[in-house]
């Protein structure tokens, strides 16, 4: 494909496959993006598992570990999307903990409260829902797939951070407090999720001009705030500037744009809990590093185990000299690779009930089928979403090449006569 075919594609607003030829700074700027919404998803975990202990009860706390749960799965949709497109996920996260890519600023403020919680929930989760939303559009189809999956989430997300402050809201004086300050707090690091204006954005032009973003960080900012405005007046809560008013004359609120010097400041590692925050991220992975190992031993025993069958099977042609033998059990097991190599990644089919085919969902790592399987169940049908899975190595598909489309599949566009619709009846002449 040229650069003037890719072109051609964005134009007429098609989707772009990872197999599909893209420019080099198209990838990159993908990579980019979605490695920071990938890190923003496990860093985000932070905030909220702290007070998974103290929630005041069992439906809070098993919705809190729902929510957790939900932003580890989301982590990996999008580096799985992001290894479609060549990153490693190794090199991805050792960039977050050396602190050489970024994730969003709201996850480096304190949840102090309770109410912090649900208010942090209700804006932040709102203003992903309204990035993510446009996202969904966006020109790179593994991306925008996985985003559907994200954005019905987030909804839930959202939705019960607004019913925690809801609840607040009927408390006592010092409930309702209480959801007042939280709100103050998080409004400004909500506000700043949407990033720099425009005209100080360093990559928004060539991603809106790619199609890779599809709207601007001011439209969406102030499609944010317009909504934000009837929620808060439903709770009953003020929020924090004294210019928020509804403009008739443009149809929008005006409101007082964050303090961009301090996203700035946030995002360079001067924080509240920007230490703290990457800190806890490193010694997890550190501590998990065994898990990691113990599932590549495993995977290498199976595909040993695996190589040694299949020898047995084919000894006598290896014996007539048309096959070689591997040298040892090991040869096998390198297919799967390890935590210093990279997993390989495997496409996760669900059929979502009985009599409908199997659909492609996302992709995932893992060291083995039986993982992958596993994986494949808690990422992708947590919500009862399937009745069966099916997961298939990547580099076992076989697929046309995008490039001779034409080949395999314009010839049947001037053959209507084979469509029902080309032989429309008389008036008056039904059951056909």
């Amino acid at each position: 494909m040229s650069i003037s075919a890719f072109d051609a594609l964005i134009a007429a607003d098609q989707k772009i496959e990872n197999k599909d030829w893209m420019p080099d700074g198209y990838r990159e700027s993908l990579i980019r993006q979605i490695a920071q919404h990938a890190h923003s998803e496990i860093m985000g975990m932070q905030p909220e598992a702290a007070w998974i202990s103290r929630a005041p009860s069992l439906a809070r706390k098993a919705v809190l570990i729902a929510k957790v749960q939900d932003e580890a799965g989301h982590g990996l949709y999008l580096y799985a999307v992001a290894e479609t497109l060549g990153a490693r996920r190794e090199d991805l996260l050792d960039a977050l903990h050396e602190g050489r890519q970024k994730y969003l600023s709201f996850i480096n403020y304190p949840t102090l409260t309770w109410a912090d919680v649900g208010a942090l929930a209700w804006l932040t989760d709102g203003a992903a829902v309204v990035n993510q939303v446009s996202l969904c559009r966006t020109s790179y189809g593994p991306y925008g797939r996985a985003l559907v999956r994200i954005c019905r989430e987030e909804s839930f997300h959202h939705r019960q951070g607004f019913d925690l402050l809801h609840t607040l809201s009927r408390g006592t004086p010092a409930q309702r407090r209480s959801l007042q300050e939280a709100v103050d707090r998080w409004w400004q690091p909500a506000l700043a999720m949407f990033g720099p204006p425009d005209s100080r954005s360093t990559h928004s032009a060539s991603s809106m001009a790619w199609r890779i973003k599809r709207a601007g960080n001011d439209e969406l900012r102030q499609r944010f705030v317009d909504l934000c405005v009837p929620q808060a007046e439903a709770l009953g809560v003020r929020l924090p500037d004294p210019a928020l008013r509804w403009n008739p004359e443009r149809g929008h609120h005006d409101f007082t744009p964050p303090d961009y010097d301090e996203l700035m400041r946030v995002v360079a590692g001067h924080g509240p809990r920007n230490r703290q925050r990457l800190a806890h991220r490193r010694r997890a992975h550190e501590e998990g590093a065994w898990v990691r190992e113990a599932a590549a031993v495993h995977a290498a025993k199976q595909a040993a185990k695996q190589a040694a069958g299949q020898a047995g099977r084919q000894a006598a042609e290896w014996e007539a000299g048309r096959a070689a033998a591997p040298d040892d059990a090991r040869a096998a097991a390198r297919e799967t690779g390890g935590p210093g190599e990279g997993w390989p990644l495997w496409e996760v089919f669900v059929r979502p009930r009985r009599g409908l085919g199997h659909a492609h969902a996302g992709s995932l790592q893992a060291p083995d089928a039986a993982v992958a399987l596993h994986s494949a169940r808690d990422l992708y049908t947590r919500r009862e979403e399937g009745v069966s899975l099916w997961v298939v190595p990547s580099r076992s598909v076989t697929s046309s090449d995008p490039e001779q489309k034409e080949a395999y599949f314009a010839p049947a566009a001037d053959k209507q006569y084979r469509h029902a619709s080309s032989f429309p009846p008389p008036e008056g002449v039904e059951g056909l």
